[in-house]
């Protein structure tokens, strides 16, 4: 009896001690990041059989156990990489704002600059000193496009090297997580039901960090071992074997970095976009985010510099020369290449190019152009439509693409598959610059001029657009058609159709005239001149409604050399292109489009920020569930820390007693 109850008294001693060690470990640990609560599972010890009854040999700790719930586990698993992906992408854009922000009003107020010295110019065409402070202010818009193409150089570089230090980060949590699956495999015996509990801590830890930089979903096998899966159910670690995440250039641009899976015995690519927490918040910020940043920085600066100098080479110079280009020709050989990258896996020698064509309808987006064997497809990454490309010309090697850029093989033979990926705007702010040098050289003269006849009475117009070549277009109205005169007047056997001709008033009609035609009211007529078959160097627009009745009756307006120190039309035109809607398919001035441009990526940031405030809610709520199962509660603790203390004292009297009983029970034999 009294050994019944000293194993009695044993048995609860030593469950009590344990149920202690276990609540001393869960208090020490209540500050350990990761660690989940531990219980010890006590039972009651099966009886033993005597007189005719079970009578109880006291207690056992079957197991202690981890106080963890995998559905709540999982659901914080979940909301730290929304968390992740959220909070790094609000972060990267609002970098990426304040950049833009600090920026555009840089160059919004250098554009503004230039076109005020623009507008100097052309009140005093001959001022040298104006003109000077015109190409200082040139110069300095430039640098600020180019500036802030180096801004977004090195965000993009930076967010690279951040993708690489994540993906690092990833192939040492993944040798960790196969290391600690060895340890649990060689401290787990399959014979038992005990669990290395504080192992299993430490890789749950790993995994929470891991999901911070990526989703994750994991699977455990009957042994406690681990497969852990990231993004869309790529394989990381398979048991005790690691897998690795690595960065190689990007293909076809070395530029945008990409990932590649490592195993022992191959390599495979991954999709970024699909990896989840802020891997994919990196990749999607500088694909998507900076790229289109750039690509609207891009466009802007190639319609400034192709609108001023298409403005310049309609006038004439101090010189009475055409104007030469004030910025870079937007369709140099340099900028034509650097818009098409070619696959490096192409078979073919093609070099290709793209050629603008009509700033106004170049898009920010980018496009893909795949040769299949006949045609070339061309698919526009904004919406995946695809266009099969027709040749303008057989044999010219130019496709139009609709877009106001050419495609155009320069050279070389395509090979079935070979792709391209073309970028109509790229570089156009990275090779921005001035060319003009001489400030004698802006040409503020226009070289003709158009006069009404003092006896007309209508809105009738004549105007000269579309200025070619402006040093033959002088010549033209300065020497055999000295007095180049343009008459029109309604037709009276056909009412609202008006008849012109155009002839050198020295040599009048009935003489053959040099054009002469009709148009309907509300229309226009517009003139080559001079005539076919010689080269057009500018044409004439006729407008308005004039109301010239017969042939004896019309209304004249006369053409004429205009060429002069004084003449500042042409410098009044390039000012008036700062008010003009060119970009976005002719619907945005220069200042629009910029705003704009700073707008977009303004609520970007404030969206995302809106996101990452929600994503940070729910993942404190999943985190204090969790906790509230598995954390540790020192109230709690310290009220077990009691109760276990108690049943000690309780079972060392039991013990007491039951000495007591056995030295009776010796005294008594003695």
């Amino acid at each position: 009896m009294s050994i019944n109850l000293y194993q009695t008294g044993v048995s609860g001693l030593l469950s009590a001690q344990q149920q202690l060690g276990t609540t001393g470990h869960n208090i020490a640990n209540v500050n350990t990041e990761g660690y989940t609560r531990q219980r010890a599972e006590q039972n009651a010890a099966v009886g033993n059989f005597n007189g005719g009854n079970f009578i109880g040999s006291g207690t056992y700790v079957q197991d202690i156990t981890r106080i963890y719930d995998q559905f709540s586990y999982k659901e914080q698993l979940t909301n730290q990489s929304s968390l992740g992906n959220a909070s790094s992408i609000s972060l990267d854009l609002n970098q990426l704002n304040q950049v833009m922000s600090t920026s555009s009003e840089a160059i919004g107020g250098s554009i503004d600059r230039f076109y005020q010295a623009v507008n100097g110019i052309a009140d005093n065409p001959s001022d040298i000193g104006l003109r000077n402070i015109a190409l200082s202010q040139a110069s300095v818009l430039a640098n600020d496009f180019n500036n802030l193409n180096d801004n977004l150089d090195q965000l993009e570089k930076s967010t690279n090297g951040e993708i690489e230090q994540i993906a690092n980060k990833i192939s040492q949590i993944s040798l960790e997580l196969a290391k600690m699956n060895e340890q649990i495999l060689q401290n787990r015996d399959l014979t038992q039901a005990g669990q290395p509990n504080d192992l299993l801590d430490k890789r749950d830890q790993l995994i929470t960090e891991l999901g911070e930089y990526t989703s994750v979903n994991t699977v455990q096998d009957a042994n406690g071992v681990m497969t852990v899966m990231i993004g869309s159910g790529t394989t990381l670690v398979a048991g005790i074997t690691p897998l690795t995440v690595g960065v190689v250039a990007g293909d076809p641009d070395p530029k945008q970095t990409q990932l590649k899976l490592i195993g022992p015995n191959s390599t495979v690519a991954l999709n970024g976009s699909k990896m989840g927490g802020a891997l994919a918040a990196k990749l999607e910020y500088r694909d998507e985010h900076v790229t289109k940043a750039r690509s609207e920085l891009n466009r802007l600066s190639m319609a400034v510099s192709d609108t001023l100098n298409q403005a310049q080479s309609q006038g004439l110079d101090l010189n009475g020369k055409q104007g030469l280009d004030i910025f870079t020709d937007i369709n140099t050989s340099a900028l034509e290449s650097s818009r098409v990258l070619p696959s490096s896996k192409n078979a073919g020698t093609v070099q290709a190019g793209v050629t603008i064509t009509d700033v106004s309808l170049v898009p920010t987006n980018e496009f893909s152009i795949k040769y299949d064997g006949t045609d070339y497809i061309m698919t526009n990454e904004l919406d995946g439509t695809e266009t099969t490309l027709v040749e303008s010309s057989p044999g010219s090697g130019v496709y139009s693409t609709g877009f106001g850029f050419d495609f155009t093989v320069n050279s070389g033979a395509p090979a079935t598959d070979d792709t391209f990926k073309i970028r109509p705007t790229e570089n156009s702010a990275s090779l921005m610059q001035v060319t003009l040098t001489d400030p004698k050289g802006i040409a503020a003269s226009s070289a003709i001029g158009v006069s009404a006849d003092d006896n007309n009475i209508s809105n009738g117009s004549v105007s000269i657009v579309n200025v070619t070549d402006p040093e033959i277009a002088r010549s033209f109205t300065d020497g055999t058609n000295a007095n180049l005169t343009v008459d029109v007047y309604e037709n009276p056997l056909t009412p609202g159709t008006f008849d012109y001709r155009v002839y050198d008033a020295a040599n009048p009609p009935p003489a053959a005239t040099l054009a002469s035609g009709s148009f309907a009211a509300g229309a226009s007529a517009v003139i080559d001149m001079p005539p076919a078959p010689a080269a057009s160097a500018f044409q004439i627009e006729i407008g308005g409604l004039p109301t010239g009745q017969g042939a004896l009756a019309r209304e004249k307006f006369t053409i004429s050399d205009a060429f002069g120190s004084g003449n500042g039309t042409n410098a009044s035109f390039m000012a008036s292109t700062q008010e003009q809607q060119i970009l976005g398919g002719g619907k945005q001035t220069f200042s629009q489009a910029l705003a704009n441009a700073t707008a977009e990526v303004g609520s970007n940031a404030s969206s995302a920020e809106v996101v990452a405030d929600t994503a940070q809610a729910l993942f404190t709520q999943a985190f204090n569930r969790n906790q509230s199962k598995s954390g540790v509660n020192l109230d709690e603790e310290a009220a077990n820390l009691l109760k276990y203390q108690q049943a000690y004292q309780a079972s060392s009297q039991i013990i007491s007693v039951a000495n007591t009983i056995f030295d009776t029970l010796l005294s008594v034999a003695r």
